[in-house]
């Protein structure tokens, strides 16, 4: 049904339909400084053309339901203001059904694409005339009084600003869709081969570099399995990675060849039909008959399955397990997958980028060369730093460099500046483009591929932190809720999408092996990059063309950055207006900081990596009424006055800075979310009922991460009003303030009780002792809880505790017969324990039932005492101690289930040789991995570890078999 002015007292629902071909990016830039058109190179024609219109709105939902809060009545629109909105509507609805139609198009025409920017552009020009003249929308009826009437004037006659705008843009939507009408766009069915997915490239590398070791790994595995039913290794990665070509390597092996005389090679993308690959499979093996697998091979048999997917598995599992005696392997781009696929006693590999080292190795072979001369070492980095390892990136570019007449290293560092822009026109990029291009168009949702697009926004050689990502995602209206999820969690779900396609890296995991870090590989973010600038998704803030660009940044790149020179200037006119969504500034912000305020619908202000912004550059910051992210970095000391006024703000992360002071009316904004920092409230003395006036009825406060509790207790006392309140940390300062530390600690876990919901608390007691936590004693809830300070005893409220999934204590001097009474939390998964010395600490038979992860970070090799038949379901154990010696009696074959052992990265030579071993030993082969501590000569406990490829002293090789049996 037609939606219609005397409709209007219903729900305004609109089909998703109707903006759901609005892409983010706006007019397409016919020439950029950033990327100029190379000369004199073959072309191809860029699948990457068919996705100017798969990039979809995540304004969609945003834009819906402003225009149902615009046509609700407590607005009170005139009759002539909803036609001319209703008149939008069903223009819109019109022209864009149609173009969802060719949302697959491959190549849509020249005249297409020029439309699908013009709609592009009209969906920015809506939302952002909404935005500017309706106040908060997640507010609706609840919102301040005050807040409201500021926009009541701007709704309330024909003659305002807001009704011509609205009268304006429904002339544009008509006027686009006469013209579509002109050229013939409206109607028609999509061309050939719309929505067909770009495989991956099927091609192997004829000399492959770098492969030995794990070759020679996979090799000894296949030689050394015993007979049994069937056993199956998944070889996981991205894209261009050496799966294939890894897998072909062992398939071909000599001995391989010999051990199983009964072979099969089956391309999984080569058979849209899962039954239909059995049957290929089953004509492959030398016993089948008639391509039938009720007649199988009776000895050992190897299949190999390339790019294999969830569907294919599912059937060959069903038709070959228990039938025949083998191994299959499998490769894939999806975790997942590979995990699906495991057996019993099946083995998960993880591809792993090549070192610099092996890199230039490989572009040597290309380039037919023994050595690099001196400037042609500083073009072979170049490559090296761009292509990020990917051994399909590294051909690419040496394949396209092959054709110079004079190869130089300058030359090498300019190809790599504008790598983009030659992935999407050269055709010796056509291979590495598939596969990008396919890990992008192949992404289940609109918002997940413009949350990926936003990646693009990070240098890439710095990483990303995941909480932050995903916590702009949000405020950048990136995320869509499903029934009965938070968009936290939609956020959360949409990361781990992206990790599992190998899309996103993980770079340093929590010690309890969640994501902290993350980046894309090189050549996909260079692809991203190109695509975003291109499209005006993104831009610096100095490019001539930022007015119509939704996310800005500044950068001090590198001299062989994409982005170019840097530059302090800033382009535009006094008066111009910015329709940027957020600024990010990475370094020096220069002239910037009088730019601010031109972006009057900001959402998102990230400055916690930049450099020269002080207290008065932020002055008039309380203008940006749409502010739902503020980050402040270390150039700032105080926060600017009236920053109450930021209606809107979800996230405000103080951490970089050096701000101390935190103005009480702060906590009282309404849609504030998350505050960090370290933070005290002002010196006044406010009485209790004083500081609940600054609560609203309702706080919506999650995460307080966090507050010093000194003299004053202010915080503390205003936890108790903070009911949605998940996550808290606290620096003990005062002795004086441990009761009520413990009262407001009590209260925040009692509230768990109710909801056994995910629940945070980190306690840091500096000089004093915790044992004030043993005066609560009611029941408590927790799911993590991060102790940091001296016990004389490990308090009952810790081994009482529902729920605790995670306990860390760090430098509690707890004797190791007062660590025992942990070994009866049968619920914990995760246990950290960072001391000097662990010796007394024993871990019996049928201790710590369900611990999957057990972290001993320790000054002393002195370990605790793990008992057969303990810690039955471990499955990461980490001894990050500089001085292990040997072992330390630890037998790690009594842990079926174990994945990874993890190492201090300056252990001795010999100590590494003994646990790469064991690990050879154990009937998983459990992967021994290494992290680097930060600071070597830093003695306390909180000190920080990050990933590294083996130990410093000596390279040596980690084993990189993931041993995997399902529970």
């Amino acid at each position: 049904m037609e939606f219609s002015p005397e409709h209007h007292q219903r729900p305004f629902i609109i089909p998703c339909l109707l903006l759901c071909s609005i892409l983010r990016p706006s007019t397409r830039r016919q020439s950029s400084p950033v990327f100029p058109p190379g000369g004199g190179r073959r072309s191809c024609e860029s699948p990457a053309a068919g996705m100017e219109a798969a990039l979809a709105s995540a304004l969609a939902k945003e834009v819906l339901v402003k225009l149902a809060s615009l046509l609700s009545e407590k607005h009170k629109l005139t009759k002539r203001l909803k036609d001319d909105i209703y008149s939008i509507h069903t223009e819109l609805k019109m022209i864009l059904s149609d173009m969802d139609e060719h949302l697959g198009d491959p190549r849509p025409s020249g005249p297409r694409v020029v439309s699908m920017e013009e709609m592009r552009d009209l969906a920015h020009d809506i939302e952002d005339c909404i935005d500017r003249f309706l106040p908060c929308a997640a507010c609706e009826a609840e919102a301040a009084a005050s807040f409201l009437h500021r926009f009541k004037k701007a709704l309330s006659s024909n003659g305002s600003r807001f009704a011509k705008e609205i009268r304006a843009l429904r002339d544009r939507v008509k006027v686009a869709h006469e013209r579509r009408a002109n050229y013939g766009l409206n109607g028609g069915g999509s061309s050939a081969g719309a929505g067909a997915g770009v495989a991956a490239p099927p091609a192997t590398e004829t000399h492959p570099v770098g492969i030995d070791k794990p070759k020679q790994e996979l090799v000894d595995l296949l030689l050394g399995s015993k007979p049994r039913n069937l056993s199956v290794i998944s070889i996981v990665g991205f894209g261009g990675s050496g799966k294939t070509t890894l897998t072909r390597a062992v398939y071909d092996c000599p001995a391989v060849a010999l051990e199983f005389p009964a072979r099969a090679w089956a391309k999984g993308s080569d058979h849209t039909d899962a039954p239909g690959l059995v049957n290929f499979i089953c004509s492959e093996l030398p016993t089948a008959n008639n391509h039938s697998n009720d007649v199988l091979p009776t000895t050992k048999c190897l299949i190999v399955i390339d790019d294999i997917n969830q569907q294919h598995w599912d059937h060959v599992k069903a038709s070959f397990h228990g039938k025949i005696e083998g191994i299959i392997i499998v490769t894939t781009a999806f975790h997942s997958v590979a995990n699906a696929c495991r057996s019993g006693d099946g083995y998960i590999y993880k591809m792993s980028v090549l070192d610099a080292e092996v890199s230039k190795v490989l572009l040597m072979k290309r380039f037919s060369i023994h050595e690099f001369s001196p400037d042609m070492e500083l073009g072979a980095t170049a490559i090296v730093d761009k292509c990020d390892g990917l051994p399909l990136g590294l051909v690419s570019v040496a394949q396209f460099l092959l054709g110079e007449e004079m190869l130089t290293g300058s030359r090498c560092e300019e190809v790599c500046r504008i790598l983009g822009h030659h992935m999407e026109v050269n055709a010796e990029f056509k291979k590495l483009q598939q596969v990008l291009v396919h890990n992008y168009i192949s992404l289940s949702d609109y918002p997940l591929k413009t949350s990926l697009l936003y990646t693009s926004l990070f240098p890439n050689d710095r990483p990303i932190k995941k909480n932050t990502l995903i916590r702009r995602w949000i405020a950048e209206g990136y995320v869509q809720c499903g029934y009965k999820r938070s968009d936290l969690e939609v956020a959360d779900d949409n990361f781990r999408k992206l990790v599992d396609r190998n899309i996103i890296r993980p770079i340093d995991a929590s010690n309890n092996t969640k994501v902290k870090t993350c980046k894309t590989h090189g050549v996909m973010h260079e692809f991203l990059l190109h695509k975003s600038m291109s499209d005006n998704f993104i831009s610096s803030l100095h490019d001539q063309n930022r007015s119509k660009c939704r996310h800005l940044f500044i950068q001090n790149p590198t001299s062989g950055s994409t982005l170019g020179p840097a530059s302090n200037s800033v382009c535009g006119s006094g008066s111009e207006k910015l329709r940027a969504r957020s600024l990010t500034i990475f370094g020096n912000a220069g002239d910037a900081s009088s730019e601010l305020c031109r972006c009057e619908l900001l959402r998102v202000l990230d400055l916690e990596a930049c450099s020269d912004l002080a207290d008065g550059h932020l002055k008039d910051i309380h203008k940006l009424w749409h502010l739902k992210y503020l980050s402040l970095g270390g150039t700032v000391r105080n926060l600017p006055k009236n920053i109450d006024k930021l209606h809107c703000l979800e996230t405000l992360d103080l951490r970089k800075s050096k701000i101390e002071i935190l103005p009480v009316e702060v906590i009282g904004l309404p849609h504030l979310a998350h505050l960090f920092g370290k933070l005290k409230l002002g010196k006044k003395d406010l009485k209790v009922d004083e500081l609940k006036k600054f609560l609203p009825k309702k706080c919506n406060l999650k995460t307080l991460a966090g507050f010093i509790a000194d003299e004053s207790p202010g915080f503390l006392q205003l936890m108790a009003h903070m009911k949605e309140l998940k996550k808290v940390k606290i620096w003990c300062e005062s002795t004086g303030t441990n009761n009520h530390i413990a009262e407001a600690v009590e209260k925040f876990a009692q509230r768990g009780m109710d909801t056994a919901d995910v629940r945070s608390l980190s306690l840091d007691f500096g000089n004093s002792l915790g044992d004030f936590l043993d005066s609560i004693e009611k029941l408590c809830y927790l799911s993590s809880l991060k102790l940091r300070g001296g016990l004389s005893l490990l308090p009952h409220f810790v081994t009482s505790l529902c729920g605790l999934k995670e306990l860390c204590l760090s430098s509690t001097n707890l004797a190791g017969e007062h660590l025992s009474n942990l070994c009866q939390m049968s619920g914990l998964l995760y246990l950290k324990l960072v001391e000097a010395d662990l010796s007394g600490f024993t871990i019996k038979d049928k201790d710590f039932p369900s611990l999957l992860c057990l972290c001993l970070i320790v000054q002393t090799p002195a370990l605790p005492k793990i008992r057969e038949g303990a810690l039955p379901r471990l499955v990461s154990l980490q001894l990050l101690c500089k001085d292990l010696v040997d072992l330390s009696g630890i037998e790690i074959k009594h842990h079926h289930y174990l994945q990874e052992v993890v190492l201090d990265s300056v252990v001795s030579t010999k100590t590494v040789e003994m646990w790469e071993t064991a690990a050879r030993n154990h009937p998983k082969r459990p992967k021994v991995m290494f992290l680097r501590r930060i600071d070597p000569s830093e003695t306390e406990s909180n000190v920080k570890y990050v990933a590294t490829d083996g130990p410093i002293h000596e390279k040596a090789p980690s084993v990189e078999l993931i041993q995997v049996q399902s529970a």
